[in-house]
């Protein structure tokens, strides 16, 4: 009887993927030391976007000719946020130590869900070092996540876990005593929204409070809107500040903010995915002085620690309430005093089961680079920032939008005037026609009712010359629009 060979996935031939292994590495390294000499971004052909339609594979192809594609259709049409002007939204600039440390973790294959591994140590001793970092104490608690829009839903489920007033794990929002009320700046990001929705507690529940004409939340008018809910029977639970808003950069004044919420009894959390991290930096740390109050704190290292995407985490600063906000086991998961199952499991301080490993990514950038050399570079971008808001300034066709609070500039060209509507048209074609073009990759938002263009400054290797060519471009786009 004569039975099938048996398979794997390994290669046929090590040697040969030894080979195409250095290649690709090669490759990595040219891409990058030449990624300054390429568009920022590119549109797909019609021809490469039509291979995305193309069936599923059943029969296999060499490796190399995998490779080859990929080559070809994927690496010349990526976001761009690796390339020096790139000012879009807010993304890190990766950085080729984090991508190895990707590989090896891949290489590892763990899953961190729980298990006495080192992958699993690491992951600990990352957390360890950010609750370090963010001055919280030695019973705080923390999770990796896939970024901060989840970082935050961590918080903030703890928040109202805490805030509620039964055991919601047991009994459910719908047996809360009174409904619990949020309160966030109007400049906060959508995720508190999202993360509120998905908490049961529904959009009524998070509460706006207006932000000043410097972008950050009124406190003045958070304490009587605090107020005003406890008189109505609703209960005041947290208070959502934010370290660095998406729109301007803006951070609230988390002490005062921290003050009000212990006054009142109220749940503090900060959403620090911007801005957290500026505590690294010598020259601007105080901007962010009294996040270390904060209940819960929610941060981004693929942003301005330049971690290859994704890499978010969430901090807690009792680490007792975190723990039995997601602390559960079934058979099949029963802890043991020793061998793979030992210790806690990383899955029991957050949402996810099956967990990469994504903390060596950090840990190798972090040893490997130092966290002052960190805080040196957040403190030469926020140079950065005021460096394009001096140049701005100092163009009559331009227009600055808000005050620089830290590495994000917004502004508009305004050449001879228009109405409102007509200059949001033009400042949308100067932002798609740079796009197009492949020179820089700037964004766009609305403040206080007013189209703004938007240049965030968070890849390491911009230069004050890649500012002077997005204003000559801005400036030059705008001239050619405006007279046709």
């Amino acid at each position: 009887m004569h039975s099938k060979p048996e398979i794997s996935l390994d290669p046929d031939d090590w040697a040969q993927a030894r080979a195409l292994a250095h290649k690709i590495v090669d490759d990595a390294v040219d891409h990058l030391t030449g990624v300054r000499d390429r568009a920022v971004w590119q549109q797909m052909p019609p021809a490469v976007r039509a291979g995305y339609g193309s069936a599923v594979p059943v029969d296999p192809t060499p490796l190399a000719e995998v490779y080859d594609a990929v080559k070809a259709d994927l690496m010349p049409y990526p976001t761009g946020n690796i390339h020096p002007r790139f000012f879009g939204w807010y993304m890190g600039g990766s950085n080729f130590t984090g991508a190895l440390a990707d590989f090896i973790a891949a290489i590892d294959g763990s899953n961190l869900g729980g298990g006495d591994t080192g992958a699993a140590a690491t992951d600990r001793q990352v957390v360890g070092w950010l609750t370090e970092l963010m001055g919280f104490p030695a019973g705080a608690s923390g999770t990796l996540t896939a970024g901060g829009s989840m970082a935050n839903m961590v918080g903030l489920t703890v928040a109202r876990n805490a805030m509620a007033g039964v055991d919601v794990r047991v009994e459910g929002v719908t047996n809360l005593p009174q409904p619990l009320r949020f309160y966030t700046s109007d400049q906060a990001h959508s995720a508190h929204q999202k993360a509120l929705e998905g908490l049961g507690l529904g959009s009524r529940s998070l509460r706006l409070v207006p932000s000043g004409a410097d972008f950050r939340m009124e406190v003045a008018a958070l304490a009587r809107m605090v107020a005003e809910d406890r008189a109505g029977g609703r209960k005041p639970a947290c208070v959502i500040a934010t370290a660095g808003t998406t729109n301007t950069g803006a951070i609230d004044d988390l002490q005062a903010i921290g003050a009000l919420c212990r006054a009142e009894g109220l749940w503090f959390h900060v959403d620090g995915c911007i801005g957290a991290f500026v505590r690294l930096a010598p020259q601007n740390r105080d901007l962010v002085a009294g996040i270390e109050a904060a209940d819960s704190l929610a941060l981004d290292p693929h942003k301005w620690l330049q971690t290859p995407f994704e890499c978010g985490c969430a901090l807690v600063r009792d680490g007792t309430q975190h723990f039995a906000a997601f602390n559960l086991h079934p058979a099949y998961l029963e802890e043991q005093p020793r061998g793979l199952a030992a210790g806690r499991f990383l899955a029991d301080y957050g949402y996810d089961l099956s967990r990469g490993f994504k903390a060596l990514k950090l840990w190798m950038s972090l040893k490997e680079h130092g966290v002052a050399r960190f805080g040196q570079l957040i403190d030469q971008q926020i140079a950065l920032g005021h460096y394009l808001a001096a140049r701005i300034g100092a163009e009559p066709a331009l227009e600055l939008m808000a005050p620089v609070a830290i590495n994000i500039v917004c502004f508009r060209y305004r050449g001879h005037g228009g109405s409102e509507a007509e200059i949001k048209l033009l400042n949308a074609e100067i932002m798609l026609r740079m796009q197009e073009s492949g020179v820089a990759v700037q964004t766009d938002t609305t403040l206080a009712g007013r189209h703004a263009l938007r240049a965030a400054i968070v890849n390491h290797r911009t230069r004050r010359a890649d500012l002077d060519l997005l204003v000559a471009e801005v400036l030059r786009w705008g001239r050619l629009l405006q007279t046709g």
